[in-house]
């Protein structure tokens, strides 16, 4: 259910319906810091006056070749990148985007959820940088940045249905407005990336797993390994992955030693089996945000996160889009995995609203959005 009235003043991060204070009649300048995974990024970015957003730069530096060699990421190795590099990523955005600290309205970082080590670097950086500059300092959430980037992007306003698929996080979102925010759906296990990355690292194929495992796909048949399609027409919209990552692993020590073309074969099964997992269960919430929506509204469905890129799931998003009567908005894959420039923009919504934090505010390596949701029933939920 949505917030009441009483709930959200309760709770100084979420602003009232009916706020008019602020800065939502200024121009806005942000800078924006992400630090909450493999991603060390910083951003410029614009509000305008009317509420429309301008990416003025976005510097992102991946950290793929330091955890290749793990198969996944290392805490300690990416918090020590992050403190390797944060400093020349910030002073290139200012520069790209002919700015200096001066300028700006205000200035965030992303406080969770995440990896800590990584999260203190880039809240300590923003809090320092605040501090000196003597700008108001904005601590953001990383999965809110996400649910607002289509407004930056295709300047969409609430509510709007948005599915977060990552390699942290699967979850579907009705978007009420900046702060307020209601968990349809989650998974009960693996998130969907992650997912994607221990199916490419079962099949010998690189790091990251997703874009790997679509490539590998192209060349495959889907229907020659039967996989199942956990959770498919389950009334409550909650996803499941482990089963299926076993299923396909039972498949793959079957057809030992596996050729080229098995392994191709194998990566189509899968993104099928994703696919049709992920229409049913986004339709799923559909019907449960019908609600939400006044006769004749346009509804749009939104995707974020690095899954997000994936040529066949973005079809099968697009087709069940039309058939239930919804657009889909899926901002460009730079803005889809984590970024500055997301951040940035979140921290400019909530300074619009007059919403800043302190220099106290901690890392928070938990998160949720939807703090009274119920639990998925088994919950490896990520959050």
């Amino acid at each position: 259910m949505p917030l009441s009235a009483l709930e959200r003043k309760q709770d100084s991060r979420v602003p009232d319906e009916d706020s008019k204070s602020g800065h939502s009649g200024q121009p806005l300048v942000v800078l924006g810091i992400e630090t909450s995974c493999d991603e060390t990024a910083a951003a410029i970015v614009l509000r305008e006056a009317d509420g429309r957003g301008r990416v003025l730069s976005n510097v992102v530096r991946s950290q793929f070749d330091e955890h290749r060699p793990y198969g996944g990421v290392v805490p300690e190795i990416a918090a020590r990148a992050h403190v390797e590099c944060l400093d020349a990523i910030i002073k290139a955005a200012l520069a790209e985007a002919n700015v200096g600290l001066a300028d700006l309205s205000g200035i965030a970082a992303t406080a969770g959820p995440g990896l800590n080590g990584g999260l203190v670097v880039g809240l300590v950086t923003g809090k320092t940088l605040a501090l000196a500059a003597d700008k108001p300092f904005l601590a953001i959430n990383h999965l809110e940045a996400h649910a607002l980037t289509v407004g930056l992007t295709d300047g969409i306003a609430p509510p709007y249905l948005m599915l977060l698929v990552s390699g942290g996080h699967t979850q579907t979102l009705l978007v009420e407005g900046v702060g307020r925010y209601r968990r349809l759906g989650t998974t009960i296990d693996d998130a969907i990336g992650e997912a994607f990355d221990k199916t490419a690292k079962l099949l010998g194929l690189g790091y990251p797993g997703g874009p790997e495992v679509e490539k590998a796909a192209r060349a495959g048949d889907p229907s020659r390994f039967p996989l199942p399609r956990p959770m498919l027409g389950r009334a409550e919209p909650h996803f499941s992955l482990a089963g299926l990552k076993t299923a396909l692993r039972q498949r793959a020590e079957a057809a030992a030693p596996l050729s080229d073309q098995d392994i191709a074969d194998l990566c189509a099964a899968f993104e099928a089996a994703v696919c049709d997992v992920v229409s049913d269960r986004v339709g799923r919430a559909m019907e449960m945000a019908a609600g939400a929506f006044t006769p004749g509204q346009q509804k749009w469905l939104t995707i974020a996160g690095g899954v997000a890129a994936n040529r066949k799931i973005a079809v099968a998003l697009s087709t069940l889009a039309e058939a239930r009567g919804y657009r889909l908005a899926v901002p460009p894959p730079s803005l889809c995995t984590d970024n500055g420039a997301m951040i940035a923009w979140a921290g400019a919504e909530r300074l619009a609203l007059g919403l800043v934090d302190g220099l106290d505010f901690a890392a928070k390596p938990r998160w949720p959005l939807d703090p009274d949701a119920p639990a998925a029933i088994g919950a490896g939920v990520k959050a």
